[in-house]
């Protein structure tokens, strides 16, 4: 079954939505340019509120270094960090060194933006227990060419553009781990419930209809 990230969450009403959608992941974006960032004070409240079955997901990106990540996920109750521009894994293999330190598992997920066949060689080869492509920098709504990652050899999120109306195309033509959407499920910056509910329906129609081959 493809696994399923709803990412962007920062009211208690969004947490209500998930709780009954039960999507694998949910993400929080401590990115303070974005307008979903949320102080880690409020993610630590939402994420109390959240099903025990959902993963939370901190999403970072590279002007944020290791033991900050690492300090936020633990003041919050994060089970995984996702971590966007980076030009390598030293932040990577740096938080894992503080993951042993400690003891505490927490899922390392690098993010990476697929423009051309030369961009997959890197997602192949990182250090990080997961990987996701997107289209950019994340969140901006638009989709890649995906025939570039069909042939990836290793688990994968799929981001960028998807949409409850494209989501299945994408799942029976790169296989992903799971499918990561945010923007595509807002309606005047806000998330939307009855998008949500179309977004994980429409994933779970394609793998039944896959099942039944």
């Amino acid at each position: 079954m493809t696994r399923i990230k709803l990412c962007g969450m920062r009211r208690l009403e969004d947490i209500e939505v998930v709780n009954e959608l039960k999507p694998d992941y949910v993400g929080f974006i401590f990115v303070q340019k974005s307008r979903r960032y949320v102080r880690p004070d409020q993610a630590k409240q939402l994420i109390q509120r959240l099903a025990p079955s959902i993963k939370a997901v901190g999403v970072f990106v590279n002007d944020m270094d290791a033991q900050a990540v690492v300090d936020i996920a633990r003041s919050c109750g994060l089970g995984a960090a996702q971590l966007h521009k980076d030009k390598g894994d030293a932040r990577v293999d740096a938080i894992h060194t503080l993951i042993v330190k400690d003891s505490k598992p927490l899922t390392i997920i690098r993010a990476f933006s697929i423009a051309s066949a030369e961009d997959v060689d890197p997602v192949e080869k990182s250090h990080a227990d997961l990987v996701l492509v997107d289209h950019g920098g994340g969140g901006t709504g638009e989709s890649f060419d995906w025939s570039l990652i069909q042939n990836l050899k290793r688990d994968f999120f799929l981001a960028g553009g998807l949409t409850p109306e494209n989501v299945g195309e994408a799942i029976r033509l790169t296989k992903p781990l799971a499918v990561d959407a945010s923007s595509s499920l807002e309606t005047d910056g806000f998330k939307d419930p009855q998008k949500m509910r179309a977004f994980v329906q429409a994933v779970h129609d394609t793998d039944r209809e896959l099942a039944r081959g």
